[in-house]
């Protein structure tokens, strides 16, 4: 019984023994390594077992297990984190939020906080006109007066040019996986 890190079935064991004496007699007749088809039709195994059979047969290795001279780095530091956000990306991400905090700033207190509750920035959340009406003790109407009026400061060319940079990357990267038509000027 060996020792394995994953426990694999008995009979799954003797199936994975027969395929690689299958694999070793093929090599020794031919002079080469045989195609998964020619194990799979002389085991008289089929062609997806065989395929499943032989990826469990592969032995785990422990992402702490040390590469190279030393034990200064391991197999895991090699392996990307395809869900963190690439450096690049997170340091755009971050100029973006503080290109908008100061065109945000050139609008009144009042205007500023309307559009950050309308609009969820800095918080994810976005506040209806009521709720928002509820916050600055006004009605729904005058939020929504207050926040239109917000929009078009923030559309003056002084203020949009700021951000300009940002919004040609985003229409452009929008335009390229489809999701936006490019806008004619």
């Amino acid at each position: 019984d060996q020792a394995r890190t994953i426990r694999i079935p008995v009979h799954m064991i003797e199936t994975m023994t027969k395929l690689r004496n299958v694999a070793k007699k093929l090599a020794q007749k031919n002079g080469r390594e045989p195609s998964l088809e020619e194990i799979a039709n002389e085991s008289q195994i089929s062609l997806e077992e065989t395929k499943r059979v032989l990826k469990i047969a592969k032995h785990p290795i422990s992402l702490d297990r040390p590469i190279g001279e030393g034990d200064d780095s391991y197999f895991g530091d090699f392996i990307e984190d395809e869900s963190a956000e690439s450096p690049v990306s997170a340091a755009t991400h971050e100029m973006l939020k503080e290109k908008i905090e100061t065109v945000l700033q050139t609008l009144s207190f009042r205007e500023r906080e309307i559009i950050k509750l309308r609009y969820g920035i800095g918080t994810g959340y976005t506040y209806t006109l009521e709720e928002v009406g509820r916050i600055f003790k006004v009605t729904r109407e005058r939020v929504r007066q207050i926040e239109a009026k917000a929009i078009r400061k923030l559309q003056h060319p002084i203020r949009s040019r700021k951000l300009e940079g940002f919004l040609e990357g985003i229409l452009r990267k929008n335009v390229e996986e489809g999701k936006e038509a490019p806008v004619e000027a």
